[in-house]
């Protein structure tokens, strides 16, 4: 549901919108999937979006149809560009190759296209396999890791800040920022800024301006 959300948003205001990873899960949804949002400040205005999402509803997998609590993650990372040196070592680099799993062909799926990156300092990884050619898979997959890299130099500096001013609130990716509620009544509310939209269906294709305005007002 929020990958759809994203996907109208990019739709409504004009911006590309690639698939460079996407996961099915076992039984239904999405396991995890990595999209880049391409246009005009594309960054500076969903930057806001990066934390948990809780979604609260009837479960239309649920046969006694109970109300269901979900969380999906989400991390917004600037597209890296070779005007930022981040030297990556080779012997820091874990790199693993895999037939893909997503819809392409029968190309895609007999050869291992798809590659997986591990940053071995620091944990990060980062997967691609929307292209048919393990090369061009490889050079978008490092392109992700360098953008986590540089990401995880802003968080860790802005940490430093905080320390420095004697702030005791943790900031980090997985603090829940909104609830998207159907039921027992429709509201989706952004936690940090209270900002408040009681039109789920119209938050949900898309229309996300308001939350994302808001949080960069709280900011200032």
């Amino acid at each position: 549901m929020l990958f759809r959300m994203y996907q109208r948003y990019a739709q409504n205001n004009g911006y590309g919108f690639e698939v460079i990873d996407y996961q099915e899960a076992d039984e239904a949804g999405i396991k995890s999937c990595t999209v880049l949002i391409k246009g005009e400040m594309a960054y500076g205005y969903l930057k806001g979006e990066s934390g948990v999402h809780r979604l609260v509803r009837i479960s239309p997998f649920d046969a006694s149809s109970r109300r269901h609590t979900s969380f999906a993650s989400v991390e917004v990372l600037p597209e890296f560009n070779n005007e930022i040196d981040i030297e990556i070592k080779e012997e820091d680099l874990e790199v693993d190759t895999m037939r893909s799993s997503g819809a392409g062909g029968q190309h895609i799926n007999k050869t291992d296209s798809a590659v997986r990156m591990k940053h071995i300092p620091t944990g990060l990884t980062a997967f691609s396999q929307s292209e048919r050619s393990q090369i061009l898979n490889r050079e978008k997959c490092l392109a992700v890791l360098k953008a986590k890299l540089y990401q995880k130099a802003i968080e860790d500096r802005e940490n430093e800040k905080r320390a420095l001013k004697g702030e005791q609130k943790k900031i980090e990716w997985g603090s829940q920022i909104r609830s998207y509620v159907f039921c027992p009544y429709t509201l989706v509310k952004d936690h940090r800024t209270n900002y408040e939209e009681g039109n789920v269906d119209k938050v949900m294709n898309g229309e996300i301006n308001d939350f994302l305005f808001a949080y960069l007002k709280s900011q200032l």
